[in-house]
């Protein structure tokens, strides 16, 4: 019999690409997606590649939905082997400039809402003896970077949380793992970049805003997200799985830089490439 999965946010990204990784592994895959629209998104590509793929329909930020949608899964699955908790956003500002409300928004959907629906899964995983728990984190869950510090704060807590949770639950037989990627063709980036910053409180933030707007406009070769979905699937099947999975040339690359170089120095080439200073000029190099 194959085990069964629930995918959060199924219906476009890295969620959808890992219910398609998934399924065509042999996997029981059930996506969530917040509207029978986006959950049809989910069937049609399933659909085109001779797959097998059921949904619920889901809101993260609501616990009356969670309650529902794990029941249901419950139900038609007949016990849930695995959660990978993939729904999330990310918004661009400056810490200043992100007021109260859309703080909360982010740590709902990146923080509370994965928490809660682990929550919510354990008792089942528990009563079995056995169990999975993906979360999918970020890079920006091992460094910080400027313009994007609510969203690496929300991957930083799910992070700190997720390591409290596995050692918590590893005697009841449930694994839990982090996957960190870097930047992939996801809707992700282009949605917190394109239109996405707040009103400016400074010169110097809007000519940054400014210069992040017109990079998210244009079109950026970036990784198929497929090599995050195969590292959800090692995470899912290894029999010891790792703690972290980091994904990507970036992100990998990121993290050394971080541990092995100076802040200052990670800090200055930091906010050049995001528009806060410019680079020096030399005299000698004209």
């Amino acid at each position: 019999m194959a085990k069964s999965v629930l995918v959060t946010g199924a219906n476009s990204g890295i969620g959808l690409v890992t219910c398609l990784e998934l399924a065509a592994a042999g996997w029981d895959v059930v996506g969530t997606a917040r509207t029978a629209e986006r959950a049809q998104r989910a069937h049609d590509q399933a659909a085109e590649r001779g797959l097998e793929l059921r949904t619920v329909l889901l809101d993260v930020d609501d616990s009356a939905s969670c309650e529902r949608a794990v029941a249901e899964v419950e139900e038609l699955t007949g016990g849930l082997h695995a959660l990978v908790n993939n729904a999330g956003f990310a918004q661009s500002g400056a810490v200043e400039d992100i007021a109260d409300d859309a703080v909360r928004a982010q740590l709902e959907t990146n923080v509370v809402a994965p928490i809660r629906l682990a929550r919510l899964v354990l008792p089942g995983m528990r009563d079995r003896g056995d169990g999975r728990i993906v979360n999918i984190s970020s890079v920006a869950g091992r460094l910080s970077t400027p313009l994007m510090g609510w969203y690496c704060a929300s991957k930083h807590a799910l992070e700190a949380v997720t390591d409290a949770l596995r050692m918590e639950v590893e005697g009841d037989g449930v694994k839990v793992s982090l996957v960190e990627p870097g930047m992939f063709a996801t809707d992700v980036w282009s949605a917190a970049q394109s239109g996405g910053f707040p009103q400016a409180s400074t010169a110097r933030y809007a000519a940054a805003y400014a210069r992040g707007e017109a990079l998210g406009a244009r079109s950026h070769k970036l990784p198929d997200p497929v090599w995050v979905a195969r590292t959800v699937r090692v995470a899912l099947t290894n029999p010891v799985p790792l703690a972290r999975y980091v994904v990507g040339a970036d992100a990998v690359g990121g993290i050394l830089a971080e541990t092995v170089l100076p802040t200052v120095l990670t800090d200055y080439v930091k906010a050049i490439s995001t528009g806060l200073r410019s680079p020096l000029r030399l005299p000698f190099l004209g």
